[in-house]
């Protein structure tokens, strides 16, 4: 299957072009290598030390024999190399991750909030446009987020997997219909992913676009098997308080001595899920993927959920790790259930890595490894959710 992976430099895109190109799959990753540049503009680097984007590939290919192209390319601003790149390549299909994917920066200020809007929204709306436009049959898969629901969503009742059936009275008797899910974001990142999800519903029903989206949890871990071949294939592990996912920054914070920095309660209840798993979810998605006219198929892509306050004694019980509870700098509940329903996946043959299968080995092998090259100063979140927030000396040091 011919594949193009639309952001694949990133911390999802890469190990995923990576695991397609080892089973098989012929992969070009397409990149505007826009997350390189944020580590310039945001002076932190990746925990670990990534190579360029050519080195990249030009290893994988000396340990495999397998050949990844690239192309650098904006999918948001080059609409018209867009299309020629379908039509040149004839793609069965495309992975777009190619959006801002984290919820803090898109917090920052009203710059930051405006280029994540631009930025997926223009992105996600050109894929879709170019596909039409090409006349080509181009599967999507699209890595979406758990962030779309909300967590307000009752506890007792399980998050179905992207669709609801509701019942509306009228004078004749309910009558029952499918929607999607209400959502309710909590974030301009999260927002755009419900934005997402709107015109991948009308793109499937007005033109047949096949596409898949996947509601991911929080993704935590580092390597895959194919990442792990060599240490200029290792893939990205961000910390600072923008990029870095909770888990990821536990990780990271015992392994140099720090308190684990748990926001509000720590009630909040999240879904994670590894990076070994997101990929092998996506090679999933793509080789079962929708009939031409069907609506958009949704996978709640998760494999396990936890309360930040257990995950933080976890890695306390594992490391010997304090923990510090700091003001939080997100608009949210103090504390929230979540039950996902999460079968989908695992009909398909998925045997989830958990928390206490991997855990020890990522202490060990990536944030002891690598804690010589933390910066201190970029630990603590920084970014609150609006300006009437509160916010004390020990968030914003």
């Amino acid at each position: 299957m011919k594949v193009l992976v639309l952001g694949g430099d990133g911390f999802c895109g890469w190990p995923t072009a990576l695991h397609l190109s080892q089973a098989g799959h012929d992969i070009t990753i397409v990149d505007n290598l826009s997350r390189r540049f944020i580590d310039v503009e945001l002076e932190v680097e990746s925990l670990t030390p990534i190579q360029p984007i050519h080195e990249r590939i030009t290893v994988w290919k000396e340990k495999t024999g397998k050949q990844i192209g690239f192309v650098n390319l904006d999918i948001a601003k080059e609409y018209t190399r867009l299309v020629d790149l379908f039509l040149d390549v004839q793609p069965d299909a495309v992975v777009h991750f190619a959006e801002q994917r984290a919820a803090p920066y898109s917090m920052r200020d009203s710059a930051a909030k405006r280029y994540t809007v631009d930025n997926n929204v223009s992105g996600t709306h050109n894929v879709l446009c170019a596909i039409v436009e090409s006349g080509l049959d181009i599967a999507v898969v699209h890595l979406g987020t758990m962030g779309v629901y909300g967590y307000g969503w009752s506890g007792t009742a399980p998050i179905p997997e992207g669709y609801l059936t509701v019942s509306v009275p009228t004078p004749d008797g309910d009558l029952e219909r499918e929607i999607l899910h209400p959502a309710n974001p909590g974030s301009v990142y999260h927002m755009t992913k419900t934005l997402d999800q709107l015109l991948f519903a009308f793109y499937a029903k007005n033109d047949l676009v096949r596409i898949t989206d996947l509601h991911q949890g929080i993704v935590w871990g580092t390597q895959t098997p194919e990442t792990a071949l060599d240490d200029r294939l290792i893939n990205r592990f961000d910390y600072d308080g923008d990029y870095g996912t909770v888990l990821n920054r536990f990780i990271m914070q015992a392994a140099i001595g720090h308190p684990l920095t748990v926001h509000g309660t720590g009630g909040q209840t999240r879904a994670f899920i590894h990076i070994r798993d997101t990929v092998r979810c996506i090679q999933i998605a793509l080789e079962n993927p929708p009939a031409k006219g069907d609506q958009v198929s949704v996978f709640n892509q998760v494999t396990e959920t936890h309360r930040l306050k257990d995950l933080a004694e976890m890695v306390s019980k594992l490391t010997g790790a304090e923990i510090a509870y700091l003001p939080n700098p997100r608009k949210e509940a103090a504390e929230n259930d979540l039950n996902v329903t999460r079968e989908r996946f695992l009909a398909l043959g998925l045997n989830p890595t958990t928390l206490s299968e991997g855990l020890v080995e990522e202490t060990r092998d990536i944030g002891a490894k690598y804690a010589d090259r933390v910066d201190l100063s970029k630990i603590i979140a920084k970014t609150v959710w609006n300006a009437g927030m509160e916010t004390s000396p020990d968030l914003m040091s």
